[in-house]
């Protein structure tokens, strides 16, 4: 087997996330208990839609207004989070059609604005969004104390009110134990280390997100700045680690990978649990060279678009059917088969 050592198999996708709260409005804690919520709500919805849509393409979503199923089909996509489906009486969210920007609107803050992009690229998605924030802010005056710098409702987020955050894919360092170890050393250095869905969300397929805990007392480009540094010694290290996995696994983790895919082109029911590891497997066979090289390849990339496309919310959406789980499995099974076979790996 021929590793493949590039930093596109471990740095999956990149976001920067601003919080920032519209200076003479309560927080949205305090606002869901206020009378006339609605109201004032409607008021901070209508205000940024109109400086957004100046300037971006976006489609205003919400949150009372649409389904769960929808609602659940975002928050897969990382588009929106469980706190604004919470807040359903008082949210919404604007997101751009290649769901590169989403700005959650009265979540925990008034404003969550987020620029999403490929691969480890913190410092464009920073300027991005940045850009965006500037010319919001220009129009609407946003909480802000000279000593404290942006007003949040948590701590942690005072100061610049930026989380910058990089996905990674780490099924070496995770699998073999090393991952536990060098997240003391993260901690230490004021990140942490969550699951693919954020705040209290496991490991699924070998994913982590990595990002800054603190933002007060730090520039911006410090944050996003101690962030790359940090992801990139873990990808030299992954990819370390996967050359020591090649060596001293050899066959049999090659057994595991082709089992994981006999399994996922030839199975009639896929629980997501099952389905979620084996494509990790497959994931890893890819960036291990054990189904070939290929000019301009995507196929790790759509295979977490798959990872996605198969929750249920998304097996939902594609089905049309209000199926039981065991019928998604049914479903699951189906439609993976179809996707892989359609991929060629071999």
């Amino acid at each position: 087997m021929s590793v493949k050592l590039d930093y596109e198999s471990v740095a999956v996708s990149s976001r920067i996330r601003l919080a920032r709260n519209f200076k003479d409005y309560p927080f949205p804690a305090r606002l869901l208990k206020d009378p006339h919520a609605e109201e004032q709500a409607s008021e901070m919805i209508r205000l940024l839609a109109a400086e957004l849509t100046s300037m971006e393409e976006v489609r205003l979503y919400k949150m009372k207004d649409i389904s769960d199923g929808e609602a659940e089909v975002l928050k897969e996509r990382h588009l929106i989070s469980r706190d604004l489906i919470a807040h359903r009486k008082i949210s919404a969210a604007l997101i751009s059609e290649d769901e590169s920007i989403s700005v959650m609107i009265n979540e925990e803050d008034h404003v969550r604005e987020q620029y999403f992009m490929k691969g480890l690229a913190l410092g464009r998605a920073y300027e991005r969004i940045s850009g965006i924030d500037d010319i919001i802010s220009d129009s609407i005056p946003f909480a802000y104390d000279e000593e404290l710098g942006y007003l949040t409702a948590c701590p942690t987020n005072l100061g610049t009110g930026l989380r910058a955050s990089v996905m990674l894919f780490l099924p070496a360092l995770s699998r073999r134990g090393r991952l536990k170890r060098v997240m003391p050393i993260l901690t230490r250095l004021g990140l942490t280390v969550r699951g693919a869905f954020g705040e209290g969300s496991g490991a699924e397929g070998d994913l982590f997100q990595i990002s800054n805990e603190v933002t007060l007392g730090l520039s911006e480009v410090e944050i996003f700045s101690e962030v790359e540094r940090a992801v990139t010694k873990l990808v030299d290290m992954e990819l370390g680690e996967r050359a020591r996995m090649n060596v001293e696994e050899g066959r049999a983790l090659e057994d595991r990978i082709f089992r994981s895919y006999g399994i996922l082109t030839n199975c009639r029911v896929l629980e997501e649990k099952e389905f979620v590891s084996r494509i990790s497997d497959l994931k890893l066979g890819i960036a291990l060279g054990l189904f070939g090289e290929r000019a301009g390849d995507d196929r790790m990339e759509r295979l977490d678009a798959l990872l996605i496309d198969m929750r249920p919310g998304g097996l939902k959406q594609r089905s049309r059917e209000a199926a039981d789980a065991k019928r998604q499995g049914e479903l699951r099974a189906e439609y993976v088969a179809e996707a892989l076979l359609a991929m060629k790996l071999f």
